[in-house]
């Protein structure tokens, strides 16, 4: 059953289609741009450093944290900024290989993953599979978490919200890729921030200021020491989880490839793990307002959806436009780099398909629909059914964290084998999924990623031979 008003339905409407005209315009334009298939697929190293800093930014806060996040401050306050410090861990560690990963002009993960072991079908193949399995999963759930929340509001059905996200994210995609995508999401990421900030202190003041809710919420959550008022066991349980999926998702590496200047890529990582504590501040507030006002929700992720009850139609109508911004943001940067990978690894690579500049452009874009298409369909059949995409984060990390990382660190000494990256992949994931099986306490990818890179570094010592230096850097690298 819907609660807004039928003003308040007139003004939704409006502001969404207002936001997504706007940002169908700003695609069309930047889209101008692509010209090549490498435009549409990496933007041609053409991105300057502060689209890539909020460009980030605006991929990585969707519809998690207008909900889940939300649910977080609610139940635990400022422990939700434990969440997102996982976050900008994971880019802080990403900048220890981003210098090399610009320097080598890749296009997508399993590009990083046969450069380091070698050209292999089943390697590019079985990091394919790995790679975009998280990005499709983010595209299902964010046109689940766009249909949760403004059927609440509208009273429209799921089928007609998911089919009008599903359009507007594919006008960020069309027009130029990730050329189209980058940009347009530079401008939405600007006004996200701007507008979780405004609806964070409006939050605040609609719970009757900061000082009623540090009377009437418990102190362990709203003060200093309620970053750790989830509970240190919980803080493992997401390091442990969050840290190897940013380190390992896709979207973020298409971004450092796409720097215009290769010392851009390291910071831009570092600033854009900063940009994300922005989420935190908006996801805390809301959380702890939310709290003071009703304290007794029975589900913490109901805490967004109720604070939309309690807004005037004004403050509606500009909520409805900041969550469309951060929904088709989202779904647009997440649909561009499941396609990429399908057109650069399983097209080209795999299956070893040839079309030319503009039948590579004129299939990447033919693929969009028909995985936009996908996508809206289960997110029809299964909108309250998608815990299973959870699993995405951990099964990706648990098949690429270490062929990534350790075949980096030995790349220079070792020449690696198409074997090893094969055999770590598949014990990722096979340790991955006895571990879930077993239902063990600590995150089943942990478990994934140590038995990954265990089996790497023996293959690695059995069927690799020391590499030859041959470039002056590596001799005096190895000297």
């Amino acid at each position: 059953m819907h609660t807004g008003s039928t003003g308040q339905i007139i003004g939704i409407s409006v502001a969404s289609l207002l936001v997504i005209g706007w940002g169908a315009a700003m695609s069309l334009y930047f889209g101008r741009r692509a010209r090549t298939s490498r435009d549409w697929l990496s933007a041609n190293e053409s991105l300057p450093l502060f689209v890539v800093v909020i460009t980030q930014f605006a991929a990585a806060a969707g519809g998690g944290v207008l909900i889940a996040h939300v649910g977080i401050g609610y139940r635990s306050g400022w422990s939700v900024f434990v969440y997102e410090g996982c976050v900008l861990v994971g880019f802080l560690l990403l900048t220890l290989i981003a210098r090399w990963l610009r320097e080598q002009s890749f296009t997508t993960v399993p590009d990083v993953v046969t450069r380091l072991f070698g050209q292999h079908r089943l390697v590019t193949a079985v990091a394919a599979l790995a790679a975009l399995v998280v990005p499709f999963g983010w595209i299902v759930t964010q046109f689940v978490a766009f249909a949760k929340l403004f059927g609440q509001l509208t009273g429209i059905s799921t089928p007609a919200l998911v089919a009008v996200i599903t359009l507007a994210s594919l006008t960020f995609v069309l027009p130029g890729g990730l050329t189209s995508v980058a940009w347009a999401d530079f401008v939405f990421g600007l006004f996200k921030i701007a507008m979780a900030l405004v609806v964070a202190f409006y939050g605040i003041h609609l719970a009757g200021g900061w000082g009623r809710i540090t009377a009437t919420v418990p102190e362990r959550l709203w003060s200093p020491a309620g970053v750790s008022a989830v509970g240190w066991q919980q803080i493992w349980l997401w390091a442990a989880a969050i840290i190897p999926g940013t380190l390992t998702n896709q979207l973020y590496y298409q971004r450092v490839f796409a720097t215009k200047k290769v010392s851009d890529a390291r910071r831009g990582l570092a600033f854009s793990g900063l940009t994300m504590l922005v989420s935190g501040v908006y996801a805390g507030c809301i959380g702890l307002a939310v709290h003071a006002m009703n304290p007794r929700l029975a589900n913490q992720e109901d805490a967004a959806g109720w604070l939309l009850t309690q807004l005037p139609t004004w403050m509606l109508v500009l909520f409805a436009a900041f969550l469309v911004a951060t929904i088709v943001a989202t779904s647009g940067a997440a649909l561009q780099s499941t396609v990429a990978t399908l057109t650069r690894d399983v097209y080209q690579t795999v299956a070893g398909g040839r079309s030319g500049e503009r039948g590579t452009v004129m299939l990447s874009r033919l693929i969009t629909v028909a995985v936009a298409a996908v996508a809206a369909l289960l997110a029809i059949a299964f909108p309250t059914a998608l815990a299973w995409l959870v699993a995405s984060y951990a099964y990706s990390a648990a098949a690429l964290a270490a062929p990534i990382f350790l075949g980096y660190l030995l790349h220079r000494r070792r020449r690696l084998s198409p074997a090893a990256a094969i055999g770590g992949m598949l014990a990722g994931l096979a340790g991955c999924g006895v571990a879930q099986y077993l239902g063990t306490t600590v995150p089943y990818a942990v478990y994934g990623i140590a038995a990954s890179a265990v089996v790497l570094l023996l293959l690695t010592a059995s069927t690799s031979e020391k590499r030859v230096p041959t470039t002056p850097r590596e001799i005096v690298s190895n000297a």
